[in-house]
């Protein structure tokens, strides 16, 4: 979860799926918590509309990150970034691909397949596979 902060402007070598999976989580459950701090200590967060009308009460409710979420928002850009070039460097894709989300709709979800898919197997031309599939059997042979 953690290793996106160590590689923090890293733009140059691969991730696995699990590195950029597990930071994404981490990254969206502090981002949810903190609207929550946001909306507790009144610096912003979700606002609630009621109405009552004829047929009942109906109510409607918005949620919108205050001063913390923004703040987590800007500190995580970078290696949120970093972090999903890597990810397609490990699919041997260049960091360029990341534009493909300016595409709606099928953009993100052409994205979201690449994210998902398994690495290269063995070293490719942004360097050596993160899981050392190869190198750990080359060792165990050779030794």
């Amino acid at each position: 979860m953690l290793m996106p902060y160590r590689r923090y402007f890293n733009f140059s070598s691969r991730a696995r799926r699990k590195e950029y999976w597990l930071y994404m989580l981490l990254f969206y459950v502090v981002g949810f918590v903190l609207i929550f701090v946001d909306s507790a200590l009144g610096l912003g967060g979700p606002t609630q509309t009621a109405v009552d009308t004829v047929d009942g009460f109906s109510a409607s409710a918005s949620a919108e990150g205050g001063v913390l979420t923004a703040i987590w928002g800007i500190a995580n850009f970078i290696p949120l970034l970093a972090c999903s070039v890597r990810r397609l460097h490990d699919t041997d894709r260049r960091g360029w691909w990341m534009f493909i989300t300016l595409i709606p709709l099928i953009g993100s979800i052409w994205f979201l397949v690449l994210m998902c898919l398994d690495g290269t197997t063995g070293s490719n031309r942004f360097g050596p596979d993160p899981k050392d599939r190869i190198g750990a059997t080359a060792e165990s042979v050779f030794e």
